[in-house]
């Protein structure tokens, strides 16, 4: 089951992150770094705020609006409150958006509240289609804003002023085309009938979670805004460059693992009980330790020719460092929402979420302060990765509390040793052409990695392998009849 989401998902969420990695490669030859830096801090307060004030309704439709036949009064209910909090989040932002970038507020306060405006719509058209079961419309749908958010951007910066809002603009025009033509779709299998939960449910479940966003502000992107204070948005662009480089492949597994199995986990928790949805985070944490610390290690070995290769010269020589707190901070970020929090929310006990991401904030924004007017880019990354173990061990123990997750620690220890020797015989391949042109080392370094995790997973899993292998011929069966 995990395997056969992740392999639904999965095609989409890499179609949308590769899209995400294309338009940093264009857009940072189109606009210097200040207003790349620019474009990032309007994600990141776009985020911030969404996470606050609306992010909350996905998590608790999901949780409380059931699966397969929604009913329409459920969505009218759910999109009133939509419309409220987004409301509210657009007062915010304008009002973060005038300290953030006192210099130039209106053109950043526009971005920004574009921004939240069709995330809002596009994210819940997407929540419709996963709480129907319509895997593989989501998947496609997915793809699809992927196109859109890629094109917009690029046709609207060669025929507009070269800046961060046309950038922005552009961007938000994709994902609110996508997200109409998913509200659509979603739309036309509605049944009639009452909400099944009241307004009073939604918001007992959906508070909780509003207070753990804005606990978690420090933890989640502060260190954007700590750069932006310290130094300039030229060394918030070289983080965020670093960010997107390193986070999206890891990141790219554990969400196509997350949105396949949260509602599979809920609802092995309501028919089961906690031991078997427990059993089964077990084998989800399993399978994000065999998928992501490998890929974690090849990304930290090639960081130098993948920087050399997709980023400009003035990004060059001061990303490769970043790499590895970065992708550490992933891991950890993705081992906390996927497995531990699961566990928070399937007890319908947001509130505890509340001080692990605390403890998180905390030490992110003192370690922000402490190194970030030093090293800068790479204070900004130390500090993440501190702050996102932190929050990782905090959720981890007071989830444990509620329901025990077995620690898969033969299977942690097997995806270690292959993480190690991947990453060694990437990098040792790479070293062997470096001199020669970038494409090169980088092409035979990836190789003898994605080869040496094919040998160690055989080696260590080779029952695993054969399923894996049965599943794909499969589905391409399936495609081809």
């Amino acid at each position: 089951m995990l395997l056969r989401s992740t392999l639904i998902y999965g095609p989409a969420i890499l179609f949308t992150r590769i899209s995400a990695l294309l338009l940093l490669v264009v857009v940072t030859r189109l606009i210097n770094q200040e207003e790349y830096g620019l474009l990032t801090l309007v994600v990141t307060v776009g985020e911030m705020t969404d996470a606050a004030v609306t992010n909350w309704l996905r998590i608790a439709l999901l949780r409380l609006g059931g699966k397969g036949d929604i009913s329409r009064g459920s969505l009218v209910l759910a999109g009133k409150v939509m419309f409220c909090t987004t409301m509210l989040a657009l007062v915010i932002a304008a009002t973060a958006s005038a300290f953030v970038v006192p210099g130039r507020w209106i053109e950043f306060s526009v971005a920004v509240c574009t921004y939240l405006v069709v995330s809002t719509i596009g994210r819940f058209a997407l929540t419709v289609l996963q709480m129907q079961q319509r895997h593989s419309t989501y998947s496609l749908l997915e793809c699809l804003r992927g196109v859109l958010q890629l094109a917009f951007p690029i046709i609207a910066i060669e025929i507009f002023p070269k800046s961060f809002l046309v950038v922005s603009l552009g961007s938000s025009a994709g994902m609110l085309a996508a997200g109409v033509i998913a509200f659509a779709v979603a739309s036309r299998q509605v049944s009639e009938g009452p909400a099944r939960f009241t307004a009073h449910e939604l918001f007992a479940l959906g508070i909780p979670l509003v207070a753990v966003a804005l606990v978690g502000f420090g933890m989640n992107s502060s260190e954007r805004l700590f750069l932006n204070a310290f130094h300039d948005a030229a060394a918030v662009a070289i983080f965020a460059a670093a960010y997107v480089l390193a986070r999206q492949p890891i990141d790219i597994v554990g969400h196509a693992i997350n949105v396949g199995t949260f509602p599979e986990v809920m609802s092995r928790f309501d028919e089961e009980g906690a031991a078997a949805s427990g059993e089964l985070l077990s084998q989800v944490m399993a399978l994000m330790m065999q998928l992501c610390l490998p890929v974690a290690a090849i990304l930290i070995a090639l960081s130098g020719e993948i920087t050399q290769l997709l980023l400009p010269q003035s990004y060059h020589g001061r990303t490769g460092l970043l790499f590895p707190a970065i992708a550490f901070a992933v891991v950890c970020a993705n081992l906390t929402s996927v497995v531990y929090a699961a566990v928070i929310h399937a007890h319908k006990r947001p509130w505890l979420l509340i001080a692990a991401t605390l403890v998180g904030s905390v030490g992110t924004i003192t370690l922000s302060v402490v190194l970030i007017p030093q090293l800068a880019e790479l204070g900004a990354a130390i500090a993440l990765a501190g702050g996102s173990l932190m929050a990782f061990v905090a959720c981890a123990v007071i989830s444990e509390r509620l329901t025990h997750i077995p620690v898969p620690w033969r299977d942690i220890a097997l995806s270690l040793a292959t993480a190690l020797v991947t990453g060694v015989a990437t990098w040792l391949a790479a070293s062997l052409f470096r001199g020669l042109p970038v494409l090169v080392p980088l092409t035979m370094g990836g190789a003898a990695g994605a080869v040496m995790l094919l040998l160690m997973t055989s080696l260590f899993r080779p029952t695993a392998v054969r399923k894996f292998s049965s599943t794909v011929r499969r589905h391409i069966g399936a495609v081809r009849g």
